[in-house]
């Protein structure tokens, strides 16, 4: 497989959220709380581990994809491949996240990482332990197909995650206006993690924030978001935390009553109820946008 630079940088990972934790400390502000660090790095340490396994079979299937249906050859010893590489798997990126939250299905493991009501580094490390498993590989499977070599795929895709980590604190304010113009930043990314209503579903940037400016999804900085999830799951079990969407789903299956309800339980938005009991992200911002109207 590829090169593994996410477990060079644990240790890394490690030493700044203490850094981190000491100087919050030292300000007496509120943005982190101990025992919520302590669930982000379990949850992270699981992703690590449920990785072993579930990293090598999608490792399987670029290699695959890249050695017999590869429509061109792209030479990894070339530059401008590696920079190609890298708007194209920021591009991927950017889909796969953005469905991620409109898709219950690729929700049920992205929600781990919303589920903290604290935004720290820490809260960087909170991952799922059932991507990999769901399928959230599907989103990149162009890329072998059109001559990345998997290596560059799976490089590419671990300095996404690498870069993502720093943005996820609240001890960075506004930054440089064209670097937060062209990238994601600790600002765009703390509306992200928002679970104010007008915050829901926006700003899914990896690395380039330009992809949320392309397609109407950004949303700036106001006020200081509410973190966490329009309903929280109060738990600190990190196992409670990484299985609760997919129970949740399981329960609602079980009173669907029709297959059109099943299918819509699965891969509807988020919050989708048949008796409008429940609300997506949209019909909340639609309620939003009501009131404000008629006040």
């Amino acid at each position: 497989m590829g090169p593994s630079l996410i477990l060079y940088a644990v240790p890394f990972f490690l030493i700044t959220v203490i850094l981190e934790a000491v100087l919050v400390t030292r300000e007496q502000k509120d943005f982190i709380d101990k025992t919520d660090s302590f669930t982000s790095i379990a949850l992270g340490i699981g992703n690590l581990l449920t990785g072993l396994i579930t990293k090598g079979f999608i490792w399987g299937v670029y290699v695959l994809l890249y050695e017999k249906f590869r429509i061109f050859t792209l030479d990894m010893s070339v530059w401008w491949v590696w920079v190609l590489a890298f708007f194209a798997d920021d591009f991927s990126y950017y889909w796969f996240h953005r469905e991620a939250h409109l898709i219950r299905y690729f929700w049920a493991s992205h929600k781990v990482h919303h589920s903290s009501q604290k935004y720290n580094l820490a809260t960087a490390l909170r991952q799922t332990w059932t991507g990999n498993l769901t399928g959230s590989y599907i989103f990149y499977l162009w890329m072998p197909l059109v001559g990345f070599h998997p290596i560059i795929i799976v490089t590419m895709q671990q300095v996404s995650l690498l870069y993502q980590y720093w943005i996820h604190t609240e001890t960075i304010n506004k930054m440089w206006k064209p670097f937060e113009f062209l990238f994601n930043t600790p600002s765009h990314h703390r509306v992200h993690h928002g679970s104010d209503v007008k915050y829901l579903d926006c700003n899914y940037a990896g690395i380039l924030i330009i992809w949320d400016r392309m397609f109407g999804t950004f949303v700036k900085e106001q006020e200081r978001p509410r973190y966490g999830l329009t309903n929280n799951l109060n738990t600190h079990n990190p196992v409670k935390i990484a299985f609760s969407e997919w129970v949740d789903i399981i329960r609602d299956l079980g009173k669907a009553g029709s297959l059109k309800n099943a299918f819509m339980y699965i891969f509807a938005p988020p919050g989708w109820s048949p008796d409008g009991s429940t609300k997506t992200a949209k019909e909340m911002q639609k309620e939003l946008d009501f009131m404000e109207k008629n006040r």
